[in-house]
């Protein structure tokens, strides 16, 4: 067994399961925010892929981080993670650890591994299931369990949202794994640049439409949300943005309707602030959603759904509405979209819930001191997590063979 030189405690590696694309997802934001944090914190920053690069994948060298094409279920992976002998190795989703998490403890044990869940894909999972095959949710799945196995492996794990870290305590996930940091956002400190009520008009919706939740969400707005509510407001247009919004998406146009598909967003951000409320009850999903997050950062008020909502606001009033009735849905979105006061409290609200729970300054600082008690501390560490010693144990290391297997076979 190869191991790593103990020489690199301010490197970073993080593997992608695919390359970051901010403007198409709120993961690709997410992962450029983790990346941006430590390099501002001196940390020599390498990010690995074996995906394809996309037209919209994010020049990572702009901003100084080492880009590395790798190869899947490939042992030139371990010659060349020794030669890199990172400290600390961030999987940006359970399925990337399955993937290399057993490589990486192979090669360099004493790297910290981190994974970012991103949102849990095992309550996505369980929503979308109960959705297309009317019944009640059950999170005991085997998503459910392939990703828990994944924080368990991991020495620490970045949970989005307090909802999510709730749900991990229900299934006797220690503390002592998990690490709740949500997305890091700028406070907001002047509003003096946001449109005005008055110059505002319209609904939006935007997402990227390879991720379910917001082609479901689509779909309802078309059939369900939209033919109500322009009843209501007839002189009101309901505008559709998103990345890779296919020709089924594209279909949807209805200009008689109001209903205008114009695909990609050149800025989530710039676009949503034209319009007076984004218009987004999420039918499922899980985590932290970007672009409400977008929203409340230009001041747009939001209508939305339970699910959508979920975790944004841990007990603090909402920048818009949220139900989860049609009736009562379209009746509180007419009034927020027509009563200035009502429109401008929420906005206020958005304010208020970014400035208290997702300004930056008051997250990356303890975040990184733990990383640093873990690192310092780590087989002590890891002893306290011996569920976690025992999944890694080779017996079960099932992901591993696997890997072994395939590789075999490509030879």
């Amino acid at each position: 067994m190869h191991l790593c030189k103990n020489m690199a405690a301010k490197k970073v590696l993080f593997i992608g399961l695919v390359w970051p694309e901010p403007t198409s997802s709120a993961a690709g934001t997410r992962i450029i925010q983790l990346v941006a944090l430590f390099l501002a914190n001196g940390y020599e920053v390498h990010f690995a892929s074996a995906a394809a690069k996309g037209d919209f994948s994010f020049e990572l060298k702009t901003i100084g981080v080492v880009d590395h094409e790798i190869k899947l279920n490939d042992s030139s992976f371990d010659k060349w993670l020794k030669e890199l002998h990172p400290s600390m190795v961030v999987f940006d989703r359970f399925m990337t650890e399955e993937q290399y998490g057993w490589r990486v403890e192979q090669v360099c044990p004493n790297a910290v591994r981190i994974l970012d869940t991103e949102d849990l894909h095992f309550l996505r999972h369980a929503r979308q299931h109960a959705l297309k095959h009317p019944s009640e949710l059950d999170l005991y799945n085997d998503v459910t369990k392939r990703e828990l196995a994944a924080i368990l492996r991991c020495d620490l794990s970045l949970i989005i949202s307090q909802v999510e870290m709730d749900l991990l305590k229900q299934f006797n996930i220690s503390n002592q794994i998990l690490y709740y940091l949500p997305f890091l956002e700028e406070p907001i400190t002047s509003t003096e640049h946001w449109k005005t009520f008055e110059e505002r008009r319209d609904f939006v919706f935007i997402g990227n439409y390879l991720h379910e939740p917001n082609w479901q969400t689509l779909q309802y707005l078309k059939t369900s949300v939209w033919p109500l509510l322009r009843k209501k407001l007839p002189e009101v247009s309901l505008h559709i943005y998103g990345a890779y919004a296919t020709e089924k998406v594209m279909q949807l146009q209805n200009v008689r309707e109001k209903f205008f598909v114009h695909g990609r967003a050149e800025s989530a951000r710039e676009t949503i602030a034209q319009h007076r409320v984004l218009l987004a009850p999420l039918l499922l999903g899980a985590g932290v959603k970007g672009k409400f997050i977008d929203a409340m950062q230009t001041g747009t008020p939001i209508s939305s759904s339970t699910v959508g909502a979920e975790g944004m606001a841990n007990g603090m009033d909402w920048a818009g509405i949220i139900s989860d009735d049609l009736s009562t849905f379209i009746e509180a979105t007419v009034m927020l979209y027509q009563n200035k006061k009502v429109w401008q409290k929420a906005q206020e609200n958005g304010i208020y819930i970014i400035n208290q729970l997702y300004a930056k300054d008051q997250f990356e600082i303890p975040f990184l001191e733990r990383l640093t008690e873990i690192e310092a501390n780590l087989a002590q560490h890891r002893q306290q997590n011996f569920f976690g010693e025992i999944l890694r144990h080779h017996t079960l290391q099932s992901t591993k063979y696997m890997s072994l297997w395939i590789e075999e076979k490509n030879k």
